[in-house]
């Protein structure tokens, strides 16, 4: 089923020009939150994921936060130098950097989780907690049919 006409396609009803704009501004929404308590949004986003168990290494911190490289160790470096964040050697395989937060980091994490999570609260105030579900339910929906695209696309060019 096609979707989108050509002849009426207007960029500011598409998906991506939407998903963007939400992006952006959810990110200025919890950077201004976050202003003056040593963390910017991203940060915090890198801290969660270690959190969570999602990454262990930089480079499955890269692809969970599909980030740049050079862009994401410069963070990892800032995070290290406020003592938030420790990179150590696997003992089964020296090549390979943990990353894992310190206990000031997970003090850190604690205390600006809260104040993202009263931001996020504040902008989803309009809607109700079925649409919320239904809006994460089609951004995820959303989100695999990309990604299995990517994988049909980087299986045809192999």
């Amino acid at each position: 089923m096609k979707y989108y006409d050509p002849k009426r396609f207007r960029s500011q009803d598409s998906l991506g020009y939407l998903s963007k704009m939400a992006h952006s501004l959810m990110h200025d929404c919890a950077d201004e939150i976050l202003a003056g308590h040593e963390i910017s949004f991203m940060q915090w986003i890198a801290m969660r994921k270690l959190r969570e168990g999602l990454a262990l290494t930089a480079s499955e911190l890269c692809r969970a936060m599909s980030h740049d490289n050079g862009a994401l160790t410069r963070m990892l470096d800032q995070l290290e130098a406020q003592g938030f964040l420790q990179r150590q050697r696997s003992e089964e395989d020296r090549r390979v950097v943990t990353l894992k937060l310190t206990a000031k980091g997970e003090r850190k994490l604690d205390e600006v989780t809260a104040l993202v999570v009263g931001r996020l609260n504040e902008v989803l105030e309009n809607f109700t907690r079925g649409e919320l579900d239904e809006l994460t339910r089609l951004l995820k929906k959303l989100i695999g049919s990309l990604q299995d695209w990517r994988a049909q696309r980087d299986g045809e060019a192999a």
